[in-house]
């Protein structure tokens, strides 16, 4: 939950922050903003990945509790400190800092999850773990709608990154380790990334990773973007127009969450993938060609737009780990999905690119990035079905 906390902070400040920012030169622009989120939000979005890579080996290492303690301190804290950021690139180095910690918490949190927990459970909380981020997406949406958020006041909102660190001292008392990690780790010296090279992952390690690349460039590349055009569309008038927009946003995610789980577990892992892909462009295609303004149109496509392009976070945590066996799992999905997050830093930017040969427009822009998900209708081809199948030991 507190993941998507922390997630669903920038896009509801980013246009406050970085007009206030801009505001020092004497103007602001929705190029200037547009080109800084983009750039920001690839900042981030690389982080993730680093500290997937970093703390996913580390959790390999050391074990899944006491690495996932450390990485949620380190959100933390960096999520904090942006309250004292005076330039775009200072809250963008200090958003990089931040993602290194939330990558590693995912890649660590699945393995424990999965590793705990009976197989039979493994597709509820696979839908659990994605819906669970996206109720912090809510709750902060929940927070803007009562809070006022304008170049003034935006840094208040950040300072709530820092309640995740309390989570940290539940973990270390409440939580077992891993004992799929103990056995593996009993068993002699691990060495997850030269047993990932050497053990012939590579291929579904890459293949695995332009799967979650094509969930993330979708969704980071356009759908993360809506409060921003929500606030654009609204104008002055309307300063809750993009709270409210991402609380259906998250609200919609929530429930795909679950859809993508249980989908993957009733149909197959391959024919969910398929399946999410075909939806999720032709709504975003329709929300973004077919909306001009914002009202109950625009509200009620920002809930079905999260319900469908969310649905991959929960199809994600069931099939990556069913990918790698346990001395390589947090590593090996950890590298996948924040290699996919590399990719979508990359679409971000386009987006940001796009942004500006679009003088400004969101909806534009948007219909364009949200072509990747034609890719994932091949990709998915290229990984083997594994439902029915135990977790690899």
């Amino acid at each position: 939950m507190f993941d998507g906390l922390e997630m669903g902070i920038f896009p509801l400040i980013a246009r406050p922050a970085l007009q206030e920012m801009q505001a020092a030169s004497g103007t602001v622009s929705e190029a200037f903003v547009g080109h800084w989120m983009g750039f920001i939000t690839a900042l981030f979005l690389v982080g993730a990945a680093l500290g997937g890579l970093v703390f996913g080996w580390l959790g390999d290492k050391l074990g899944r509790v006491r690495t996932m303690s450390m990485a949620i301190l380190v959100y933390s804290l960096f999520t904090a400190l942006a309250y004292f950021a005076q330039t775009p690139l200072q809250l963008g180095a200090l958003r990089f800092l931040a993602a290194l910690g939330m990558g590693g918490e995912w890649s660590l949190g699945v393995a424990l999850v999965v590793e705990l927990w009976p197989e039979k459970y493994r597709p509820m909380l696979s839908g659990i773990i994605g819906a669970a981020a996206n109720v912090g997406f809510v709750l902060i949406g929940i927070v803007g709608a009562g809070f006022a958020i304008t170049p003034a006041t935006w840094r208040y909102i950040v300072l709530i990154g820092a309640l995740p660190a309390l989570l940290t001292f539940f973990i270390q008392w409440f939580v077992p380790e891993s004992h799929r990690w103990e056995q593996a780790a009993s068993s002699g010296r691990l060495r997850p990334l030269r047993e990932i090279i050497d053990g012939g992952h590579l291929k579904t390690l890459f293949v695995a990773a332009a799967l979650g690349g094509v969930a993330l460039v979708g969704s980071w590349g356009s759908v993360q973007w809506l409060p921003l055009w929500a606030d654009k569309l609204a104008g002055a008038a309307n300063p809750d127009a993009k709270a409210y927009t991402q609380i259906l946003n998250g609200l919609g995610s929530v429930a795909g969450c679950l859809l993508g789980a249980w989908l993957g577990q009733r149909i197959g892992r391959r024919s969910a993938y398929f399946a999410l892909c075909a939806g999720s462009f032709l709504v975003c295609q329709g929300m973004f060609r077919g909306l001009h303004s914002y009202g109950g149109a625009f509200l009620t496509l920002s809930f079905i737009s999260g319900l469908i392009t969310a649905a991959f976070y929960g199809w994600l945590p069931l099939y990556l780990p069913e990918l790698f066996p346990t001395r390589v799992r947090a590593t090996g999905q950890g590298i996948a999905f924040n290699l996919g997050r590399i990719l979508a830093a990359i679409g971000a930017v386009q987006m940001g690119t796009l942004m500006g040969v679009f003088d400004g427009s969101y909806p534009r822009a948007g219909a364009v990035i949200t072509f990747v998900y034609l890719a994932g209708l091949a990709l998915i081809w290229f990984v083997p079905e594994t439902k029915g199948k135990p977790l690899p030991p």
